[in-house]
């Protein structure tokens, strides 16, 4: 069906109501790099039964943690092959700490789409509460190949100025050969990133690793490299998704402190001469 961003422009989705565990948390925290040394006391607060840390990118899969099928990308007036879908670009505002368990119920919206000519950009915002109040507020973009030209607007520009110097951190995030595997547990059954014959269909040579795994692997690794693992040092998360990781690769990150509340960073792939991984990284200190 084509795109009708007059209808899905400020369409309101169904609310979800969740609740997720202290195990589920810890799940996440595993697939996403954590206590990769089990010799490492600081690393162990990750998987604590009772209050792990909660990393400000769990608040991606919390609604869909326990989800089994793939998703499917149908909203009013879009409804789109999950084939032809990549993510875009993602955003989290942690408005006070997560707790470790709880219950929560998100409000999704869409709020604008994109024609790109060749490809559609679809961009909706969800806004989780629990019963004290606003917890997250998540902006999110997908990429769909083949479903522009409806004549809709193409959109202003999000690019990120990077500082013309070399940049102040780096950071090497291994990631496992089983990497997407482990972290589809997480909610995200897309076989894009489990069955080679649909990533082959798709137009990769194998699986290929989930654009919020790599999002949550930064995410962790820079709250143990830059902030001693607060994970509550970090306010607002923010990235858009350059490029391809196979699992099994390591991404270099690169950090620049740029004074203020922010700092910006990008990702790339060692292996493959700095392919891009994450670009227009934007981290805001709470």
């Amino acid at each position: 069906m084509p795109i009708d961003s007059a209808i899905a422009v400020g369409a309101e989705l169904p609310d979800a109501t969740f609740s997720w565990s202290a195990s589920d948390v810890a799940l996440y925290n595993l697939a996403v790099g954590a206590a990769a040394d089990p010799m490492d006391a600081a690393g162990l607060g990750y998987i604590d039964d009772v209050a792990p840390k909660v990393l400000p990118s769990f608040a991606t899969v919390a609604a869909n943690f326990h989800a089994t099928e793939a998703p499917k990308v149908s909203f009013p007036g879009i409804d789109i092959d999950l084939a032809k879908v990549v993510h875009g670009s993602q955003e989290v505002v942690v408005h006070r700490p997560i707790p470790a368990s709880g219950s929560a119920t998100t409000r999704s919206r869409i709020v604008e789409v994109q024609d790109k000519g060749s490809a559609a950009v679809v961009i909706s915002e969800k806004v989780t509460s629990d019963a004290d109040g606003p917890l997250w507020t998540e902006r999110s973009s997908i990429f769909a190949k083949g479903e522009g030209g409806f004549g809709g607007e193409r959109g202003a520009s999000t690019r990120v100025t990077y500082p013309d110097r070399a940049a102040d951190r780096r950071i090497e995030v291994p990631t496992l050969p089983n990497q997407a595997l482990l972290y589809r547990l997480c909610g995200d059954r897309n076989p894009l990133h489990s069955d080679p014959e649909f990533a082959k269909a798709a137009g990769f040579p194998r699986p290929i690793l989930h654009g919020l795994c790599s999002y949550g692997l930064v995410c962790r690794a820079l709250a143990d490299e830059l902030f001693d693992g607060d994970v509550g040092a970090i306010g607002g998360y923010a990235a858009s998704f350059a490029g391809v990781v196979f699992p099994g690769e390591t991404l270099v990150v690169d950090v620049w402190d740029v004074g203020g509340p922010q700092l910006l960073v990008k990702a790339a792939v060692a292996q493959r001469d700095g392919a891009a991984a994450l670009g227009n990284v934007v981290v805001t200190r709470s």
